[in-house]
């Protein structure tokens, strides 16, 4: 066999081509290698009764180089290992598009949210519990420890077994609203990569590894809604059809960004309370995907994506508010939600993300609840994304901040609301109802904070507010992002575990764009 010598290009191998050699009595002709198992791979393809050292040569060689030089060796695959797979749960039955469009079949036979007997108008407000204040919060044990390493207390840490279902009226009726959520994510996401072409998104900024992202997102709806429909069983919410106040790919994004938010939003409100803790940890762990699929509308939108400290909680009523009028119709036998449908807030000066001067606007929005923008009054010169200028350009980016500000505290915000008793949500079949009086606070919900502001030139269902100046802690301005705008008839002080104790209180529900 003719000789081998070693290169410059393989200097690991200087030291060993002569044991290799030696060992399996075979010469090299390779001119260069970048390992030493790829440096016996030509003679051993070239001898075959040698083919059953290859693998004990490799591990012979790593070892010598272990016991030698302790130079890493990179070596590159040779095998590749498969298992038979495992057995993979079914997703729900699911279309990726339903039919859109306002309702517009025959009057519903079943109005009003579900109910039965009310023992009361509302529920009072009551002192801290009685042990409230007993545990010393220290640093130090204050009882025996159940086991190495595990302090005592918590819930269900006591190993009974989780079961993942519902334990009470409030559990059913909080996940199935989280479930038409997931249902109308599933439909949203799939609908805007079929509405729109592909140079529609592009003019928009988004390219073809973004809408690949946004199909991923309808693709994790799935599991969320098989998730839910299976803890909730056989009576689980289905699929509807959908409206969506939209008209172009700029208009689509913000309105996604905004339903993503309430929809978060309205699952931090209620996640705490479940007596299922179980069924609230796998709600855990698909609301915060959800959160991550908010924070990419904003960068898609061209926005700060994240410009809170902490994230809002809201009540399920409110959730059910903001969703219920984008659902035309659903099938006969769904299930109805007991939640409240307020009526809707319009904000006449709702900021505009899409404007180089956002916060300077007039009825720049395509209905009440969400106030999604509308781009239909912006001239090509006042639209951010054809400005080059940094603080002014807002194309999709992982970040970006804006010279202008959207909103800003001392800003004087004006409001429209719609009186109750609207037919609204599926096949018209709810109806907007308070049990308010005349509103005469704005209340500002934003991360962990609830401020008034009080209403000013009230006529005619309309009137003007001014923006608080509030941090939640200092540096962190509370009114900030996409936000909760409420009126109310009383100022009642309520925090983020409680906040369900304003809605007797509640008279309009929108969103608000700050930033």
């Amino acid at each position: 066999m003719g000789g081998f010598t070693p290169t410059a290009s393989c200097p690991v191998q200087r030291l060993r081509y002569q044991w290799v050699a030696s060992r399996y009595k075979i010469g090299f002709t390779q001119p260069s290698c970048r390992t030493l198992l790829s440096c016996i791979a030509k003679p051993l393809a070239r001898y075959p009764e040698m083919a059953a050292y290859k693998l004990s040569a490799g591990t012979a060689l790593l070892a010598l180089a272990a016991r030698s030089l302790a130079i890493p060796v990179v070596s590159e695959p040779t095998t590749t290992f498969t298992s038979a797979p495992a057995v993979t749960p079914p997703v729900r039955p699911h279309s990726n598009i339903t039919e859109h469009g306002p309702y517009t079949g025959p009057p519903p036979t079943t109005t009003g949210a579900l109910t039965t007997d009310v023992l009361a108008p509302s529920i009072p407000a009551l002192p801290p519990g009685p042990n409230a204040y007993d545990y010393p919060s220290d640093g130090q044990l204050h009882a025996p420890l159940p086991a190495p390493y595990t302090p005592s207390g918590g819930v269900g840490t006591n190993g009974s077994a989780p079961v993942y279902r519902m334990l009470s009226d409030f559990d059913y009726e909080s996940i199935a609203l989280a479930l038409y959520q997931e249902w109308i994510e599933l439909d949203l996401f799939h609908w805007g990569l079929a509405r729109f072409s592909v140079e529609e998104f592009e003019k928009a900024g988004l390219k073809a590894e973004d809408r690949f992202l946004l199909q991923y997102m309808a693709d994790q709806e799935v599991g969320h809604a098989t998730l839910l429909s299976n803890m909730l069983g056989p009576q689980a919410p289905v699929q509807c059809t959908y409206n969506y106040p939209v008209s172009n790919v700029r208009e689509y994004i913000d309105f996604s960004q905004k339903l993503t938010r309430y929809g978060e939003a309205g699952v931090y409100g209620f996640l705490n309370h479940l007596n299922a803790h179980d069924v609230g940890q796998m709600l855990l762990q698909s609301i915060t995907t959800e959160a991550r699929q908010q924070m990419i509308f904003r960068q898609f939108e061209g926005l700060f994506p994240m410009p809170e400290w902490f994230q809002v909680g809201i009540p399920q009523s409110w959730a059910w508010t903001l969703l219920a009028p984008y659902i035309s119709s659903c099938p006969a036998n769904q299930i109805r939600l007991v939640w409240q449908n307020f009526p809707a807030l319009y904000i006449l000066n709702q900021p505009n993300p899409a404007r180089i001067n956002g916060s300077d606007v007039w009825n720049e929005t395509t209905g009440g609840y969400t106030n999604t923008l509308s781009t239909a009054d912006i001239e090509d010169d006042e639209d951010c994304v054809n400005s080059t200028e940094v603080g002014v350009n807002c194309s999709p980016a992982i970040t970006h901040n804006r010279t202008n500000p959207l909103s800003y505290p001392g800003r004087q915000v004006f409001l429209q609301w719609d009186d109750p008793g609207q037919p609204i949500g599926p096949n018209n079949s709810y109806i907007t109802n308070t049990t308010a009086n005349p509103p005469v606070f704005a209340a500002w919900v934003s991360q962990l904070n609830v401020t008034y502001t009080p209403l000013e030139e009230i006529r005619d269902n309309t009137a003007w507010t001014v923006q608080p100046n509030m941090e939640t802690f200092a540096g962190d301005p509370a009114v900030n992002g996409t936000i909760f705008l409420v009126l109310t008839d009383l100022d009642l002080y309520v925090t983020p575990y409680n906040l369900t104790q304003l809605n007797p209180h509640v008279y309009a529900v929108g969103m608000y764009q700050a930033g």
